[in-house]
């Protein structure tokens, strides 16, 4: 699913000033699932910035309404009479769902309350690991259904790099190096012929894997960790 955390309250704020009467549009989807858009975010957030405007002396009325999905264009179809009395719309949607918002509603400013971080799994509550770069062009079937574009720092896809140590990478020793996983994965399968495999060298950036545990849930897994 894809992974978002929402944004300093003071970065929200500042993309909001000047209006008055915002609605706060969360999504039932993804960002729900990561505790970062849901119902409750929504009321949260509605809340916080009521609360800190107010600190600030400012004029200001924000309401929430969680549609569905946001990336999906008939979900947002019941904003269509909702919208019309509010200044801005912002989204806690992930950027797919903030652009499709926009591109609906192109007469009203929507801003995104969200950093949209990976396409990940949930391994635990408030806690996320990236999986899955969005190539276009998926590998998992060879690679024994570990995918060298995110969980290899290098994004290397013949084979490891001659740097890793102890089995774990050398750019981020806490993480197993992705090509020594693959070829054990891939013998134990009896396929290791696929290891022989030449893919044409791509150019690509960014490629250690993402982690993202929530501020209030990272002192519990790190307790786990000891």
């Amino acid at each position: 699913m894809i992974i978002a955390e929402k944004k300093q309250l003071e970065e929200i704020k500042a993309m909001l000033q000047g209006y008055r009467k915002v609605l706060n549009v969360g999504c039932g989807g993804c960002t729900s699932v990561c505790l970062a858009g849901g119902l409750k975010e929504v009321e949260d957030l509605c809340t916080q910035l009521t609360i800190s405007l107010e600190g600030d002396r400012v004029v200001f009325e924000a309401e929430g309404y969680t549609v569905e999905r946001q990336c999906e264009p008939h979900f947002l179809a019941q904003l269509d009479e909702i919208v019309k009395p509010y200044d801005a719309l912002l989204s806690l949607g992930c950027g797919a769902g903030t652009q499709l918002l926009a591109e609906r509603y192109p007469d009203k400013p929507v801003f995104p309350a969200l950093n949209t971080v990976f396409i990940g799994v949930n391994r635990d509550i408030g806690w996320y690991e990236e999986r899955c770069k969005s190539c276009g062009d998926c590998v998992l079937g060879m690679t024994g259904g570990i995918c060298p574009n995110a969980l290899c720092a290098k994004g290397l896809l013949n084979g490891p790099c001659g740097g890793p140590k102890d089995d774990h990478c050398e750019v981020n020793a806490e993480v197993p190096c992705a090509w020594i996983r693959i070829y054990e994965r891939l013998k134990a399968q009896g396929r290791l012929e696929n290891i022989l495999t030449i893919c044409p060298a791509r150019e690509w950036q960014d490629q250690v894997q993402g982690t993202l545990i929530l501020q209030p849930y990272r002192d519990r897994y790190a307790k786990k960790d000891k």
